[in-house]
């Protein structure tokens, strides 16, 4: 078997673009890959229209560890997010061709489920104003979706530090949250590396008693000796890694022991393989996975196969019963998220298969993910609710 063309498409929210590619074989198989590319997805779209006809075409799918070995090291470029996302979504389409040959479902290709189902945390369900009461009523609706898990970052855009009525305004928002979701639910914080390690702190502890599973991002992705320091700082768990884009780079995160879970995006980390190898060594540390997940149904796909056969794998990430829940119909197959789950994603292959008219709906938009602009997802959830009418 050989691949004979790859077809890119972007489809288009008011606050991401969806890239997916779909690889084609000389036997009539086709397989998905897809990635969400934070305001790039142009440098996405010229990395694979060099890329392709150099490593792809004529390629045999079933070769991958081949095929992502070349791509990473023949260019003689050290990988970024722009490259290991390319190499990820290619990567990503050959196993799915490769299950649907062998009429598996992907994990069972990858060591076979270690779980009946995966466990689930809602994001993107805070699409509101910044306020206690709104925050409050949104969270009811994400227990009563029958979410036991869900994601919020309460800040404002700040960088490095807050100001006193931000921090109060903050706590308030997370002591609503609890109100609403009650005791049992796990309140997960979202930092997106904001802060300086003493605000970081200071934040954590001053949202402790809230219960939070976790502190996510807490400081800048760049000095993990600061991430360290955070760790070292605060009684609640420390996640990263969506913004580390090759395996290789996890190593002085692991060596200073400075995280208790990562979340490697399978999408823009060079696919399966390489974050089943990632979660083998985090293991190893006595570090759980929670993969970052930001995209479509494709990319939830390759989650939940990687999840199915991970053994140290912690709860899985998912925006789209919120954000945009349309997005589901631009590839059908992937489990319900019911009473917290998923169940185990079916097969062959990834599961899902692409509908060209509801990606043709939805052409790409001009975004701009900017955290530190005030009232961004306000803006975002305004272009969503209009793009939907």
């Amino acid at each position: 078997m050989k691949v004979t063309g790859v077809d890119t498409f972007v489809v288009g929210t008011g606050w991401r673009n969806l890239t997916i590619v779909r690889v084609r074989t000389d036997e009539g198989l086709t397989g998905l890959g897809e990635v969400r590319m934070v305001n790039h997805t142009d440098a996405l779209l010229g990395y694979l229209k060099e890329a392709v006809p150099r490593y792809v075409i004529g390629h045999d799918p079933f070769r991958i560890e081949d095929l992502v070995r070349r791509m990473q090291r023949d260019d003689f470029s050290r990988p970024g997010e722009v490259m290991s996302s390319g190499i990820a979504v290619l990567e990503m389409a050959c196993w799915d061709i490769v299950g649907k040959a062998l009429g598996q479902p992907v994990y069972n290709l990858l060591g076979g489920p270690v779980r009946d189902r995966i466990k689930a945390y809602a994001n993107g369900w805070y699409r509101v104003e910044r306020t206690p009461e709104q925050f409050h009523a949104a969270a009811k609706q994400v227990v009563e979706r029958g979410y036991t898990a869900l994601k919020l970052d309460p800040f404002g855009p700040g960088y490095y530090e807050l100001e006193r009525a931000e921090k109060l305004r903050a706590a308030a928002i997370v002591e609503a949250v609890r109100d609403a979701v009650g005791p049992e639910a796990e309140i997960l914080l979202e930092m997106h590396g904001r802060f300086s390690p003493a605000t970081a702190i200071e934040m954590a502890r001053l949202l402790e008693p809230y219960g939070l599973g976790w502190a996510e991002e807490p400081v800048p992705p760049t000095n993990l000796k600061a991430l360290k320091k955070v760790a070292e700082g605060i009684g609640v768990p420390v996640a990263t890694g969506e913004r580390i884009h090759n395996r290789v780079e996890y190593r002085e995160l692991f060596e200073l022991q400075a995280v208790d879970v990562i979340q490697p995006d399978i999408t823009q980390m060079g696919g399966l393989l390489e974050t089943k190898k990632l979660a083998a060594w985090a293991d190893a540390y006595f570090v759980t996975v929670a993969p970052h997940n930001v995209g479509g149904q494709i990319s939830t796909a390759a989650a939940l196969h990687l999840a199915a056969c991970t053994p140290n794998f912690r709860i899985q990430e998912y925006f789209n019963d919120f954000a945009d829940p349309w997005v589901k119909e631009t590839a059908p197959g992937v489990p319900e998220v019911r009473d917290g789950y998923f169940e185990l994603p079916g097969g062959p292959g990834l599961g899902v298969e692409l509908d060209e008219a509801a990606v043709e709906a939805h052409p790409r938009q001009d975004v701009h993910f900017n955290l530190f602009a005030e009232g961004w997802e306000k803006r975002a959830a305004a272009r969503a609710s209009g793009a939907g009418r």
